[in-house]
């Protein structure tokens, strides 16, 4: 079987066809903007000055990337979101590339400086 066209998906769940919203419309419009949430959270991660600030900015943006988690879930799981199956002659060639990076990398076993 070839690789590079297989999907990873779950049997889809069926909704109607209208022009209405359904629920897998709503899901997905709600994905996209916790998507969107959670990476302008990470921006003000990266900006926050005040650590009392970053504490709450932390705990709103690992609340709002587990909704995200979840939604993905429940759309994996009806069949609304699909996957391609990645080629493992091109994965052994990424992970051989990226261990020959690490040897550029500072720090060894511990974080210590070589």
């Amino acid at each position: 079987m070839n690789q590079q066209n297989q999907k990873i998906q779950n049997p889809q769940t069926q909704v109607p066809d209208t022009p209405q919203m359904n629920d897998r419309d709503f899901i997905t419009d709600v994905l996209a903007h916790e998507k969107y949430m959670t990476a302008s959270y990470c921006t003000a991660l990266n900006e926050a000055s005040h650590q009392a600030l970053y504490q709450d900015l932390l705990t709103i943006f690992n609340e709002t990337q587990n909704a995200q988690r979840e939604l993905y879930n429940e759309m994996f799981r009806k069949g609304w979101y699909k996957l391609e199956a990645a080629d493992a002659q091109k994965i052994q060639q990424s992970y051989q590339q990226h261990q020959q990076y690490s040897t550029q990398f500072p720090y060894g076993m511990g974080g210590q400086v070589q």
